[in-house]
């Protein structure tokens, strides 16, 4: 207790000098604590009762603390949390007793051990368009939307947040499109450009305008009287559009009648555990730092990606019943995050997802539970921590220790479209990313898809003996699917087999 308040007598900043010069009271509101990310990492050890957490294994073969890589010692646990029983050993036998009693269950767990949950009173966020443009994505014209989802953060002034959101839509579609909403960093696609008689009126007040400012420069310009200095980026050469096949996954999405979301998980939740202060999870905190059950970084951006989903029930181009979620690596954690506890989101790409995703915990094999509990603790609920714990007040904790896992996550999914990607190592999606893991929590899921009456992967739900299939092995017969295509750390090869899949199963056909 001494180091903490050593720690809180350190790290806490008054707010007169953040409120001063907004006209803020902050005599009227906790003050403003923070962190580094070692600070608030220790603090939550110090709740937890934890002395002494395994350090995670190293990416680096030649450590001597190398991940594992033999499969031979990849289950230490192989029996994984039964799916299809209740905690008062009643079988799941029909779907009524899946979403009335063993559903809520598991998510509850999930939440109290792993990604934390909901707090109860959330605020408002209020949807507003900066920009309007009207864009020419490669064959396809669309209107692009710069969107700010403003928090209320009436109830704690000191901490701002906004959530940044960029929308495409295409215009040659008749009806509402489905949409896939990405984790990402939002940007104009292709910003429209002026005409040429917009062109040269600026070029015109440009050059008079920098002749005002100085003068040496008239001669330069009559010396080069053709120069103009404001140019426009080259438009579209439509006989040389790359075929349909070989666009980017955006573009893709596009010419099949979709429309897309890039939303910003920073402008959420910071991406790192000094921000854990901040950011929504600091907001409803006011500013002080987590309990062991509050939520993470992964459930903070599904919060924000399920505010975007509001927004677009509202707007009259989409159809809001067919709303995707997409996201690689820890994105591809908060996409399977997003799905399971968004019941509102009819389909999930997860890409390349790993522990905290897609890959079960209690797997020793690459990335382990204690590269969660060290480095990106922040992205689960403190308690996840206990997982990592060699020495405290629990005693030695391990993965094997959990009560729920990645094939539960999965199964909370369930009916809805869940396709599961990957891409090989030797194209630089590692080995770390433990690609077997997921593909047995996939395949113990597949009981829970085929409960509620849809197609699983198609094999048997046998996860110890089902091997994983070749890569380019496409595993898309039912509303559960698995591709590992031959590429990178990246789903862009598996969009052409996803949105065919989706398609299908979400009975869409673009409409000219």
């Amino acid at each position: 207790m001494r180091k903490l308040l050593c720690l809180l007598s350190i790290s806490i900043i008054t707010t007169a000098n953040i409120a001063q010069s907004s006209g803020i009271d902050s005599s009227k509101y906790p003050r403003l604590v923070t962190f580094t990310a070692q600070q608030d990492h220790d603090n939550m050890m110090q709740q937890l009762g934890i002395k002494q957490l395994r350090p995670g294994p190293s990416g680096d073969a030649a450590a001597p603390n190398h991940a594992n890589y033999d499969e031979s010692l990849a289950n230490p646990c192989p029996l994984l949390p039964e799916i299809l029983t209740t905690k008062k050993n009643i079988k799941v036998t029909t779907p009524e007793i899946w979403w009335k009693q063993r559903r809520p269950e598991i998510a509850v767990d999930l939440e109290l051990e792993m990604y934390g949950k909901l707090p109860e009173k959330l605020p408002k966020v209020t949807w507003t368009v900066k920009i309007t443009d009207h864009e020419f994505i490669g064959r396809t014209p669309a209107i692009v939307k710069q969107l700010t989802g403003h928090v209320d953060n009436s109830a704690y002034p000191l901490i701002h947040v906004d959530i940044n959101m960029i929308e495409v839509l295409p215009t040659n579609v008749k009806g509402t499109v489905p949409v896939l909403m990405m984790f990402g960093f939002p940007s104009f696609p292709s910003p429209a450009q002026p005409s040429a008689g917009e062109l040269e009126k600026l070029n015109t007040a440009f050059k008079e305008m920098m002749i005002k400012y100085d003068t040496s420069l008239k001669s330069i310009f009559e010396k080069y009287p053709v120069y103009n200095p404001i140019t426009k980026l080259s438009g579209p050469n439509f006989f040389a559009l790359p075929a349909v096949e070989n666009l980017s996954p955006t573009e893709q999405l596009l010419a099949a009648g979709w429309g897309y979301v890039t939303i910003d998980p920073n402008s959420i939740q910071a991406d790192n555990g000094a921000g854990i202060t901040r950011g929504i999870i600091g907001l409803i905190n006011k500013g002080q730092p987590r309990k062991p059950e509050d939520w993470g970084a992964l459930r903070a951006w599904s919060w924000g990606a399920a505010r975007a989903m509001d927004y677009l029930e509202t707007d009259s181009l989409v159809d809001a019943k067919k709303v995707g979620i997409e996201g690689v690596s820890r994105y591809g954690k908060a996409a399977l995050v997003t799905l399971a506890f968004e019941q509102r989101f009819a389909v999930g790409l997860i890409g390349s997802s790993g522990k905290g995703g897609a890959t079960l915990q209690r797997r020793v094999f690459g990335e382990a539970v204690e590269s969660l509990t060290g480095g990106e603790y922040y992205w689960m609920a403190g308690n996840f921590l206990k997982y990592g714990a060699s020495e405290s007040k629990y005693g030695s904790k391990t993965g094997c220790d959990l009560t729920v896992d990645a094939h539960e996550l999965i199964a909370l999914c369930a009916p809805r479209l869940t396709f599961i990607s990957y891409g090989v190592p030797g194209k630089g999606d590692a080995n770390w990313l433990d690609h077997q893991g997921s593909y047995m929590a996939a395949i113990a899921a597949g009981t829970v898809f085929k409960l509620l009456g849809v197609k699983d992967l198609g094999v048997s739900n046998d996860y110890l003996t089902e091997k994983m299939p070749p890569f380019n092995t496409s595993m898309l017969d039912g509303t559960l699917a698995w591709r590992q295509h031959d590429g990178g750390h990246t789903d862009a090869p598996n969009f052409k087999y996803f949105i065919p899949w989706a398609n299908k199963f979400l009975n869409y056909t673009k409409a000219n």
